[in-house]
């Protein structure tokens, strides 16, 4: 008998991987504003603030599926001052490339980690949830295309999509609709997130290097995605960050020269 539970569970990030694949060469390098939250970039040095740092091993653990550091990581994290909203936030959209077991196995363990923290006299920041409603139905899709053409740069469309319109129409309503209308953290942040995710997962090298695209696009510079390759690296493992550091590279050598 099949798992359908599980096989649900790999059919958005199969949809996802597909997109990105196809738009893999499209870049246009306008950056794109968003409602500010408590973790924008530093304006002034151009690093990432300490909680975007502490983040990015937080994503990419709990996409490699490593509990055991993903602890430790998250106990860095609200240590550094993430809030417990944006470690949850990071954590249920690990679902999109990484599957549901993987997000929802990371969720049990931040629910734990914050517990055991109350019970030793820590408080955590929970934070703001967002304050955005989400749109229903055909503005649904209509907000998800105009999120999906803005962080890609372009119009996505191809032969999948006419070969299967509804992963076109899901991916615009679920992935960019109902997960980038959510707005308690900048889009920066969710592509520091996603880049971080899909640095631990081997094979997704084509939708890798789409988000280093798209992380320039948002307004993220070459300086401060190294810094994220150099996190991985010290708090994940070297594969990973190798990863990152041959994405970035592609992406520059992609983008279009002046």
């Amino acid at each position: 008998m099949i798992n359908t539970v599980d096989a649900k569970s790999q059919v958005l990030p199969a949809l996802l991987a597909a997109v990105l694949g196809l738009t893999a060469a499209i870049y246009q390098p306008a950056v794109i504003a968003k409602e500010s939250t408590e973790m924008t970039l530093s304006q002034t040095s151009g690093t990432l603030t300490p909680q975007q740092r502490a983040l990015i091993p937080v994503a990419s653990l709990a996409a490699g599926g490593d509990i055991e550091k993903l602890s430790i990581a998250l106990e860095q994290a609200l240590d550094a001052g993430v809030t417990v909203n944006e470690a949850k936030e990071i954590l249920v959209q690990v679902y999109a490339y990484a599957g549901f077991p993987r997000s929802l196995n990371a969720l049990a363990e931040l629910m734990k980690v914050t517990e055991a923290r109350k019970s030793r006299g820590l408080h955590d920041e929970l934070g703001r949830e967002p304050g955005k409603p989400i749109p229903k139905g055909a503005d649904l899709l209509n907000a998800g295309t105009a999120n999906q053409t803005q962080l890609i740069g372009a119009p996505v469309k191809g032969p999948l999509f006419e070969f299967a319109p509804a992963a076109d129409e899901y991916l615009k309503t679920h992935l960019f609709g109902d997960i980038f209308e959510r707005d308690n953290v900048t889009w920066q942040v969710r592509e520091l997130a996603t880049v971080s995710m899909l640095s631990a997962i081997p094979g997704a090298e084509a939708q890798l290097q789409s988000h280093m695209r798209i992380s320039m696009n948002v307004g993220l510079t070459e300086g401060q995605l190294r810094e994220l390759a150099q996190t991985l690296h010290e708090r994940v493992d070297p594969q990973s960050a190798k990863r990152a550091n041959e994405a970035l590279a592609a992406a520059l050598s992609a983008r279009p020269k002046t």
